[in-house]
């Protein structure tokens, strides 16, 4: 497996792995060496005097940080769950199914009136 894929793969994985915090080492290795990379040569552009402002700085930062945003944190947070049918709910059955699922509610009558009713 080539570097790039291992890591663009999340882990699937519970918790924090020792593979997964040297791949969010490696990832923050990178952004920073991109991000210096990237500074050190619009120094050499006419932007180096709006750069070197407190705003130019922030702006540069976004810019770089919100596209790699997903990049950085992709092992960080659970892993989505398949939308597999929880038990007692219907699934993705026949129409039948779904219909009887419905109706069965159908005659179900409102309960008293919350917070006392109508004054």
């Amino acid at each position: 497996m080539n570097l790039w894929r291992w890591l663009t793969t999340p882990d699937p994985a519970p918790g924090f792995t020792a593979g997964k915090m040297l791949k969010l080492t490696v990832r923050v290795m990178l952004f920073a060496l991109v991000a210096t990379l990237l500074s050190g040569l619009l120094q050499l552009t006419p932007l180096k005097g709006t750069l070197n402002t407190w705003w130019g700085s922030l702006l540069f930062v976004l810019l770089l940080y919100i596209p790699a945003a997903r990049f950085l944190t992709m092992d960080t947070f659970a892993p989505r769950r398949t939308q597999a049918a929880a038990p007692g709910k219907p699934g993705q059955g026949s129409s039948a199914q779904r219909r009887k699922e419905r109706n069965r509610y159908a005659g179900v009558r409102k309960g008293a009136p919350k917070y006392g009713g109508r004054r």
